[in-house]
Order: structure tokens, then sequence, then C-alpha cells
């Protein structure tokens, strides 16, 4: 199965900057929460966390989905 990247707490340049390093294949996810952790395979994938997200503090509240390019400028 192939490796998948996970980045977590991205936002603006960040993801693009962290992206050119880590590369992909990629799930973006904007906050650790239960969801985020269940999709999270612990034998093969990467988790990269950003910002105030931390790999041992889990939001019991889901966040908002990604919806595509430009998630994180408002319409």
């Amino acid at each position: 199965m192939p490796r998948t990247i996970h980045y977590i707490g991205f936002r603006d340049d960040a993801f693009v900057r962290a992206r050119r390093i880590f590369g992909g294949p990629v799930m973006i996810h904007r906050v650790n929460d239960l969801r985020t952790q269940s999709e999270i395979d612990p034998e093969n994938d990467v988790a990269i966390y950003a910002g105030k997200e931390r790999e041992n503090r889990v939001r019991e509240i889901p966040g908002p989905d990604v919806i595509g390019p430009g998630w994180d400028r408002p319409a």
C-alpha cells in the first residue's frame, strides 16, 4: 500500500512549502480530530503537524472538511 502524507493544521503558504519538502500523495486536514486519526494508517502513513495542532491533542469536535482549491480563502 502506498504511503500517504497527512498535512494537519496547515494554512496559507505553509502547506505549499511543506509539500515541496515532504511530497505526496496528500490528505489535508484542517484540525487533528477523531476523523483525522481514523484516516491515518500508523504502519504506512506520515502525519505532518503545523500551527497549534499536536499529535497528542485530538479534538473531539470534528473540523470542517477541505473541499478543494482555495479552501483557505473565503468565497
